[in-house]
């Protein structure tokens, strides 16, 4: 028996929940907002509703915002950040509805940087670290009680050049904290490093770490990264070479190791691509990555005991441009958002062997290029 043909009865059994009294089937339905780039059709932030049973998608809403090309939440879901990416560099607040999921805008505060392009809010919920792409540097900005943005109280700039077009600067493409919050990690693309910061949850200022920066190979140009669940592993994606890099992290030692670097290509693959997002299935069996040219998903399978990958598969996005896609919190489907094309593609995740499969369902949003689910 397929999801697809799963009546809501036998969802509810295999996912362990009980059916008692009347059911909110409203449950079976997912938040998703989508980032763009607004220099053409695009308004902005758009709203859909996702059903967790079919994967189809339907529009509730939009939000204007000017390129709002990365989008992030807060812990506890009641707020919602965006980049501005534009070369006077600016991210901004918003407030989440809890009913209906729409938007309030709050405030918009400088990212002490030129075209922002990635933020995460920390554990706490009580800081928002932004990398800011063509300055180089990352920032923290603190969030108030309110869920707006106060100045920013940190700025880190990054140096350092490699052998490429695109690597005459450091460029930071993507800051995160580990899972115990301890440290953050910025992939830059230009330096061909991820830098390392201990995070100062007491201040919110990024301190240096034991080891300040983790080399990748000359020309990779890593681009974003993700940690496995278990906290032992973190996976770089490399933009400018089409490979993605395994790194074993010491948590005690704020350390970072590379012992693998694969191909996200197939071997026969001749053309231009550029690979541009990495996640980890929320089962950590399974590391997902986009290539944009090739314009594909590739799948790997994450040995449990060492952390190395085995390639899985290919699959076409069933559309140009993959930029950045997202894992639903349950681990079924993956979204990918082809900029180029106009749509976001709703695929199925077999959770025994990672595969995707085509489910039928996708939307049409210009220039979409960010995923986030509530």
């Amino acid at each position: 028996m397929t999801t697809n043909n799963f009546s809501r009865r036998e969802f509810f059994k295999l996912s362990g929940i009980g059916l008692v009294g009347a059911v909110n089937f409203s449950t079976f339905e997912r938040t998703l907002y989508v980032g763009t780039y607004t220099s053409g059709k695009s308004e902005g932030i758009y709203i859909y509703r996702m059903d967790q049973m079919s994967g189809e998608l339907k529009r509730i809403g939009s939000m204007k915002s000017e390129n709002p090309s990365f989008l992030t939440l807060d812990p506890n879901r009641r707020f919602f950040y965006a980049v501005n990416e534009n070369p006077a560099g600016t991210v901004s607040s918003f407030r989440i509805d809890q009913a209906t999921k729409q938007l309030t805008f709050l405030n918009q505060q400088s990212s002490q940087g030129a075209d922002p392009c990635h933020l995460t809010v920390d554990k706490r919920g009580k800081s928002l670290l932004v990398a800011n792409y063509t300055s180089g540097n990352v920032a923290v900005l603190p969030i108030q009680r309110d869920g707006s943005l106060g100045a920013a109280i940190d700025v880190e700039q990054h140096e350092g050049s490699g052998p490429r077009e695109q690597q005459k600067s450091a460029h930071a493409h993507c800051i995160k904290p580990d899972r115990a919050n301890r440290h953050a990690f910025a992939a830059d693309l230009g330096s061909d490093k991820v830098f390392i910061y201990r995070f100062n949850t007491l201040n919110g200022k990024l301190e240096p770490a034991q080891q300040a920066s983790a080399f990748l190979h000359a020309g990779a140009g890593p681009r974003h990264l993700d940690f496995h669940p278990n906290g032992k592993y973190l996976y770089v994606i490399n933009e400018l070479d089409s490979s993605l890099t395994t790194f074993k992290y010491d948590s005690l030692k704020s350390s970072l190791t590379a012992f693998e670097t694969v191909s996200t290509l197939p071997r026969d693959f001749v053309g231009t691509s550029y690979c541009a997002d990495i996640h980890v299935s929320p089962s950590g069996r399974f590391v997902y990555g986009s290539n944009r040219g090739h314009n594909s998903i590739v799948v790997f399978a994450i040995d449990p005991h060492t952390g190395r990958l085995n390639l899985v598969e290919h699959v076409s996005t069933e559309g140009k441009w993959p930029r950045n896609f997202t894992i639903d919190p349950t681990g079924r489907f993956l979204l990918v958002a082809n900029q180029h094309t106009d749509n976001v593609v709703v695929f199925r995740i077999d959770a025994q062997t990672g595969r995707l499969t085509q489910t039928g369902h996708s939307a049409e949003i210009p220039t979409p290029v960010c995923l986030q689910f509530n």
